[in-house]
This record gives structure tokens, C-alpha cells and sequence, in this order.
């Protein structure tokens, strides 16, 4: 009997050790991701502690458990000592029990409280980034530099692909060694950004701020992946988040080339030129495909009692003026986000003559960025 019990015990330890926190199963995704920031590292390293502090924990007690049910068997003829709670264990176990069950938490909860008061530090920061979860794509706003992207599912990629479901049109691009404040909200319904290797979460709540912060190591440039981890209805699956981190002077690099395609960008928008039907359809597609697809879908007909379909819709077919109301100012109570401000006048003009066209819509309308502008 003592054989196979431990045998059993032997099985145990070997599907448990399946399961420990060391950076060896790291690529079987058994474990966060290798942190490459200070405040990372030191969250990893509190996984990984409550985790084998955990694991141990449940090795005895299971092991107990399996000796009692094999020692203390009726079939065995075993009798209860009805006399156990007189006896010294007994009596001072019930001190003891505690006194062991508080000494494991003091030994967790002294890394957990240095750790929970780092994160909770708000020193001044060398880059802010407003970060604005929407159904069902991530707005990064560089506070520093007025700088913005919209980073959306990258569909072009097929199942097949490592990345699928996990790639981006517009990834955030952020500096190593500068500290990074992170300013989490959203435009809709609760969402929550993170990426594990470089900084904690926390929820982004619509009409609320939560901050977050971290300090990227020198040399730990590369490519960071994370997921919406809030449930945030049907697209939920669907935001991805890809970060880049670069040295200080290529991320300079990059915020000044972003400045120089807003500035470029802004002024064909706010240009008097009268567009042409088929060069707006051809941008209206692009601007749908890129923020309006998750909802209404690439055949403009929606998801039934979810979004209304385009294609034949009473909007795309109707009054022209109550379909730009609607597309700048969104409608409230539902998931239609307002756009106007976040396409500027080219791309709302584009969007809706696209719409009102496709799909066999065939209305014959276009709308120009100046009728749009008349219309803010």
C-alpha cells in the first residue's frame, strides 16, 4: 500500500511540476511573459512566489488527503480516536493552524506591498500617452506632441498566420529607458488595455482616468503583444494590441514623421478641391474597412438585432443630412461612436458618400469635405 501511495504522489508532483512558474515552460505560455520593465519584473517575481508558495501548499494538502482516504479506511478496520481533541495536538492545533496559515501571508504580503506601492507612484513623466478603448479599436493620443493613432485588427491576415487575430494596421510606439504614463479610458463600454511585459492593468472606464506607468529597459527593443482584457461585447476578441519599443532617438524619429503626415493630411482635408466621385469612393472604402467593418460588416449588413445593416438601410438611403448627423455626432445610447472628431473632413466626406453608394445603395450622392465642414 505504501507503494502505491507513493506512486500516486509521484504522479502528482509530476503534473504539478507541469505547471511551476519557471522561465523553462515560459514558451509553453504556462507564465506571464518575460517583463521587460522594472515594475514588470517585480509583478513576475510575485507570480511567481504566491504561484510555488501556492503549489506547495496544495502538494500537502492533497497529499494528506490522499494518505488519510488510503490510511484511515472503515474497509481497513481504522476507528476514529474519539478522544483526538483532548490530546495535545488537539488542544493547540487550532492556535498553530492560524499561526502558519498568517506566517505564508506575511511571507507574500511584504514583495506584495512594495510592489503594490511602486505601482502607485506618480513621479513626473517624460511621455504621456491617453489611451482610448473603443468598440472595437485602441486611439493612442501622444499628450506631449499632439500626436494620434487609431490602431485597429489587422485583417489581412489569414488563420494560418502566427499573428492572427494579434496584429495591428497602427501599432503604439513607445521609448526605452523614459519614464511612460499611460492615461486609460474609454469612448463607450468598459474595456482594459494591457500588455503584460511592460506594464500592470487597470480598467479603462468611460467618463473616469486610470493611470498606469512604466520604465522600458534599454535593451529590451522588440515587439510587445497584448489583448483587451476587460469583455467588451462581440468585437472583444478583436482588439489586439501591438506595441514597438525603440531606442529614445528613433522614437523622436518617429513622432516627428507622424507630425509631417497630420500636417499633410490636414491641409488636403481643408483644401478647397472638389473631389471627384470615384477618388471619395475609393477613400470612402478604405475608412470603412478600417473603423466601421467590426460592427456593420464588409457586406454592409450588420449583425441582426446587434448593428443595423447599410446595405438598403434608412440612413444610407435616406436623408443625406440626417446620415451626416449621424456619423459626426454617433447616437446616443447605442454603440454608433460619434467620428467627427476622429476623421477629419476628407475621410467623414469619403466615408459617407461610400456608404450611400455601395452595396447597391446606388443613391448617386457625393459629399464633399466642405459639405461636411458646413455641417459640424
Amino acid at each position: 500500500m505504501l507503494h502505491k501511495l507513493r506512486v500516486m504522489v509521484g504522479y502528482l508532483v509530476a503534473i504539478t511540476a507541469t505547471w511551476l512558474p519557471a522561465s523553462s515552460y515560459a514558451e509553453f505560455k504556462y507564465n506571464l511573459p518575460e517583463p521587460v520593465s522594472g515594475i514588470t519584473r517585480d509583478i513576475y517575481s510575485l507570480h511567481n512566489l504566491t504561484s510555488i508558495v501556492g503549489i506547495i501548499i496544495m502538494i500537502i494538502v492533497t497529499g494528506l488527503i490522499v494518505y488519510s482516504l488510503v490510511t484511515h479506511r472503515k474497509s481497513k478496520g481504522f476507528e476514529a480516536d474519539q478522544h483526538f481533541h483532548e490530546s495535545w495536538f488537539g488542544k493547540w492545533s487550532w492556535a498553530l493552524v492560524p499561526v502558519i496559515v498568517l506566517g505564508i501571508d506575511m511571507s507574500i504580503a511584504g514583495p506584495a506591498s512594495k510592489t503594490l506601492n511602486k505601482i502607485e507612484t506618480y513621479d513626473p513623466a517624460d511621455v504621456t500617452v491617453k489611451v482610448t478603448g473603443s468598440q472595437w479599436k485602441w486611439t493612442y493620443e501622444y499628450m506631449d506632441s499632439g500626436v494620434k493613432i487609431v490602431s485597429n485588427l489587422n485583417r489581412d491576415l489569414t488563420p494560418e498566420d502566427e499573428f492572427y487575430l494579434r496584429d495591428v494596421d497602427n501599432p503604439l510606439v513607445l521609448p526605452t529607458g523614459k519614464r511612460i504614463r499611460f492615461l486609460h479610458t474609454a469612448s463607450d463600454v468598459l474595456h482594459a488595455w494591457w500588455v503584460p511585459a511592460i506594464t500592470y492593468k487597470k480598467d479603462s472606464i468611460p467618463g473616469y482616468i486610470n493611470e498606469t506607468w512604466t520604465v522600458l529597459d534599454t535593451d529590451k527593443e522588440g515587439t510587445y503583444r497584448g489583448q483587451c482584457a476587460e469583455n467588451c461585447g462581440t468585437g472583444h476578441a478583436y482588439m489586439p494590441i501591438v506595441v514597438n519599443v525603440v531606442s529614445a532617438s528613433a522614437f523622436d524619429e518617429f513622432i516627428g514623421g507622424q507630425k509631417l503626415a497630420m500636417a499633410a493630411a490636414a491641409e488636403e482635408a481643408s483644401a478647397d478641391k472638389i473631389w471627384a466621385h470615384e477618388e471619395l469612393m475609393k477613400r470612402g472604402e478604405e475608412v470603412y474597412i478600417k473603423n466601421c467593418v467590426a460592427c456593420h460588416q464588409v457586406t454592409g449588413e450588420g449583425i441582426p438585432n446587434v448593428f443595423p445593416a447599410l446595405k438598403g438601410g434608412a440612413i444610407t438611403t435616406g436623408d443625406l443630412a440626417a446620415h451626416k448627423d449621424i456619423v459626426l455626432n454617433g447616437k446616443q445610447g447605442t454603440a454608433m461612436a460619434a467620428w467627427g472628431a476622429q476623421l477629419n473632413d476628407l475621410e467623414i466626406a469619403a466615408l459617407i458618400t461610400y456608404e450611400r453608394n455601395a452595396w447597391g445603395n446606388n443613391t448617386g450622392d457625393t459629399v464633399q469635405p466642405a459639405d461636411i465642414k458646413a455641417a459640424r
